[in-house]
């Protein structure tokens, strides 16, 4: 199982995770704003909100969370993606 220790929101709906094995990628949260368990996440601000917990599960304020194996499944190694990171 992967565990998250780190996230940072990024622009556009993209969050930079960092894993337990050291490895950064890059998920793109866009696709779920039109998802019923997630629309939360379309108002940024409550999107910036996203912090990791104490089990390593991405999650935002409200308990909506991105399972960590799933998250880590669908998301790209930063070096494959195309955008600057600062």
């Amino acid at each position: 199982m992967h565990r998250a220790v780190s996230v940072k929101p990024m622009k556009n709906y993209i969050i930079l995770v960092k894993f337990d094995n050291g490895e950064e990628r890059v998920y793109n949260c866009f696709p779920l704003i039109n998802d019923s368990l997630f629309f939360k996440i379309s108002d940024i601000e409550f999107f910036r909100t996203v912090h990791v917990d104490d089990m390593g599960v991405v999650c935002w304020d409200d308990s909506t969370d991105i399972n960590p194996d799933i998250l880590y499944e669908e998301s790209e190694p930063v070096s494959d993606f195309s955008f600057a990171i600062a």
